[in-house]
């Protein structure tokens, strides 16, 4: 048969039960089967099926597919494929899909994109959504906002707790318990929900109001159920998002209703902040205090926030920007993972193509620098700059091919040192040589050095201890006492 004549006319079955059943779909059903004309069921699994059946309607259920392909796209994508292949066959189809046409049907969405390159003609007949029944059922109203997502794709970046939210699709115990772990990303276990299965079908229609946490537990669970989630404005939920935190600090800089504090700042008197913040956090991983870790992270991003915001208030940046910079470069810079030619089955050669990469960006962007040190930051602390000095030189041949002459220059510096009255000057050059050293060792020395401090730290809070449990302070100590304490200290 000729392929211009070739059309698929898309029907939903509504939401279950027979008085939910579009006029309009029994109609086309019905002309179809007076004419001998083939008709399609995505599914049979649908109250209203047996009804169809005693009505004399025949069609063939495309239940199959599902066990034909592991993942719901390409069950939807087979279903798709077989259906222009049977318009181009057979001309004039029917195809019957629960619900409505247009609402979460993945086979009516490939049919509308694929169907013109087909040459199959794409009609939309009438439906009745479950939407309908369930948004009237909870009392909620479209028009206040609110998201349709599908269960077996959920994604925690769809979800908005300030909407009401339908998730549909919810077909079996483990799509629940999916959905329920992505739930929890934004909202706490016991945040109330409620599950609607076959809503309208006498005999069938199920409504609960469960926690979160219950929602996998619920043995009714199939192919008819769908779940709604209520908006909130709760703290616990909407203080996790990130917009929320952008208009905290937005409104921290408000010109008239801002603080006083806030309102003076500026990058530059920012600028050590940001620094401590970074040290504080850095102490908390050295620490190993991984709830002390998301508080000092928190302040970090604090600082990020801030200076986004007067950004954007200056009209040079805001936080989107920052965001959409680091997200370009990530991706640029990892070919590896995200595409673009390059391989990288090691660290080493992670480092290599991250460094040619940046290479290139400077070039398309005309920058050529008077030195290979000057991408090296002034402000640096100083163990990291000279480990970051050291390394550069040494790419290009400028170091010592033997530990034996690292150990040499540190005790050359350290001779240097106590001939000198110069003390600060030798007393750089040894620490320099001393890091030269712990490049040779492969020890980082600003991690080796924390290390240290923690140890002394530790140590010495031990005095302070058995001091205070004999009644006496390190003040009031003398430095015998305090050294067969620090002994003490060692051998723990």
């Amino acid at each position: 048969m000729s392929s211009s004549l070739a059309k698929v006319t898309v029907v939903g079955l509504g939401p279950g039960s027979w008085s939910g059943l579009p006029l309009g779909t029994y109609t086309i059903l019905e002309q179809q089967q007076g004419a001998g004309g083939a008709i399609y069921f995505r599914t049979e699994r649908h109250p209203v099926v047996d009804d169809l059946r005693d009505k004399g309607i025949v069609f063939v259920a495309l239940d199959h597919f599902y066990e034909q392909a592991e993942h719901f796209t390409d069950v939807y994508q087979n279903i798709t494929d077989h259906l222009i292949t049977e318009a181009q066959t057979k001309g004039q189809i029917v195809y019957a899909v629960p619900g409505h046409p247009g609402v979460a049907e993945t086979t009516v969405q490939n049919l509308r994109r694929q169907g013109k390159a087909a040459g199959v003609e794409i009609e939309i007949g009438p439906g009745h959504s479950f939407l309908d029944d369930l948004l009237v059922h909870v009392g909620s109203d479209p028009a206040d906002g609110m998201l349709l997502l599908d269960g077996t794709s959920l994604l925690p970046r769809q979800l908005n707790p300030g909407l009401n939210t339908v998730i549909m699709q919810v077909y079996s115990q483990d799509v629940a318990s999916d959905i329920k772990l992505t739930l929890m990303e934004q909202y706490s276990d016991e945040y109330e929900v409620t599950v609607v299965r076959a809503l309208g079908v006498a005999g069938e229609e199920k409504v609960v109001t469960v926690p979160l946490y219950e929602l996998d537990r619920l043995d009714f669970i199939d192919h008819l159920t769908s779940l709604f989630v209520p908006k909130t404005d709760a703290a616990e939920v909407v203080n996790r998002q990130m917009w929320k935190f952008v208009e905290v600090i937005k409104a921290l800089r408000d010109p008239d209703t801002g603080c006083p504090w806030d309102l003076k700042q500026t990058h530059q008197s920012l600028r050590k902040y940001l620094l401590e913040e970074a040290y504080e956090a850095a102490d908390a991983i050295d620490q190993d205090d991984p709830f002390a870790l998301a508080d000092e992270l928190g302040d970090v991003l604090l600082q990020i926030v801030l200076h986004a915001q007067i950004g954007a208030e200056e009209g040079t940046f805001d936080i989107y920007e920052v965001i959409r910079l680091v997200t370009d470069k990530m991706i640029r810079r990892h070919p590896h993972v995200f595409g673009g030619g390059m391989e990288a089955d090691t660290p080493e050669a992670v480092v290599a193509n991250w460094a040619e990469i940046k290479a290139q960006e400077k070039a398309e962007k005309g920058e050529t620098a008077q030195s290979m040190l000057d991408e090296i930051p002034r402000g640096l602390p100083s163990v990291t700059a000279a480990i970051k000095l050291q390394n550069k030189a040494a790419k290009v041949g400028f170091d010592w091919d033997d530990i034996a002459d690292v150990y040499g220059k540190v005790k050359e510096e350290l001779q240097e040192l106590q001939e000198t009255t110069d003390h600060a000057d030798e007393f750089g050059d040894l620490l320099f040589a001393m890091i030269n050293l712990a490049r040779f060792l492969t020890v980082d020395p600003e991690e080796s050095l924390a290390r240290t401090n923690l140890k002394f730290r530790d140590r010495f809070q031990y005095i302070e201890e058995r001091l205070r449990e004999q009644g006496k302070s390190p003040e009031s100590s003398s430095l015998e006492e305090m050294d067969r304490l620090w002994n003490e200290a060692k051998q723990r």
